[in-house]
């Protein structure tokens, strides 16, 4: 697989201004790879198969390195199942199509943890996939990518297409979003902790009971796993990429509070949904291979609340 990946390997990155596609660009940057290929919607719209195509067919990557998609939390997925259903499907569809008509070498499919079953045993193993019901409040966005999972395993059966995928766990860091009606928890909180700071505040609201376990990834570590993977995965189907480790709601809440607002109380909203009771991924495949992650949470905290200082807060008056 070393003459797979060069300095001169023509890498497409999918998604290059999300949450993971932008860690994955400047991982790849860092690694010394000068054929990194990325398109904007304007350049590419990944949801239209014409577009896509004509894209590939001129651009002809070896590589590709699908983490484009929506996202985003409960309320987001709640609100706009379409959209979650729709846009997932069309992007992968049409990105792992064109990838096979132009001849491309080796690809990596980004998921997430949501595809498991609501009741699954935890830890969470690959095998337990399609095992139970899903998680209802993200149905539609689970289904959209066990469909781009199972595309990637058809088209490695039916043509031999070096497709695989890997499901992180929820991620953070830098270039998160941190809209409080579409974000991911921990972003959520970094946000509601500032705004209660600047605005003096003593209480936060926080959603749910607190009971609830969730794992966090910070994004950077996903990044390198995805290159490390490119490099050492030889199997078929999907592999877990996460830390191992969980918390509960109550605690990643302290631990945001602790770096943002010390001062604020924090209160519950038990009326709000909070999903699944645990998602804690299984990772020793990836453990074996001799992959770990690399950025503890605490730390992680603190560099995802300083790019939140840098790129997103109101300037102090």
């Amino acid at each position: 697989m070393t003459e797979l990946l060069s300095p001169k390997t023509r890498i497409f990155v999918a998604g290059h201004r999300g949450l993971v596609g932008s860690a994955i660009l400047r991982h790849l940057e860092e690694a010394g790879f000068h054929e990194v290929l990325t398109a904007d919607r304007a350049t590419c719209d990944l949801s239209h198969q014409s577009s896509v195509e004509s894209w590939m067919r001129e651009h002809r990557p070896e590589v590709v390195l699908l983490a484009a998609g929506k996202v985003g939390g409960i309320y987001a997925n709640d609100h706009y199942p379409a959209e979650f259903l729709y846009e997932n499907t069309m992007i992968h569809a049409n990105v792992i199509h064109a990838s096979w008509q132009v001849g491309v070498r080796r690809l990596l499919y980004l998921g997430s943890s949501c595809i498991y079953p609501k009741a699954c045993p935890q830890p969470i193993r690959e095998e337990y996939l399609l095992t139970g019901p899903l998680e209802p409040t993200n149905e539609p966005y689970a289904l959209a990518k066990i469909s781009g999972i199972k595309m990637c395993d058809s088209y490695r059966r039916q043509y031999g297409c070096d497709f695989f995928s890997a499901m992180p766990t929820n991620l953070y860091g830098p270039c998160d979003n941190f809209d409080l009606q579409t974000s991911h928890v921990l972003p959520a909180l970094i946000r509601k902790f500032h705004e209660a700071k600047t605005q003096g505040k003593a209480e936060v609201e926080v959603w749910g009971t607190g009971t609830v376990r969730r794992e966090f990834l910070h994004v950077d570590d996903l990044a390198g796993a995805c290159l490390f993977l490119l490099k050492n995965f030889r199997g078929t189907g999907h592999i877990n990429v996460g830390t191992g480790e969980d918390l509960t709601i109550r605690e990643l809440a302290e631990s945001v509070r602790e770096v943002v607002y010390p001062e604020a109380r924090l209160k519950w909203n038990t009326k709000m949904p909070e999903g699944a009771p645990r998602k804690l991924l299984d990772v020793s495949k990836i453990q074996e291979l001799g992959w770990r992650h690399s950025i503890e949470l605490k730390d992680g905290l603190r560099s995802a609340y300083q790019w939140f200082l840098n790129h997103v807060a109101e300037p102090a008056a």
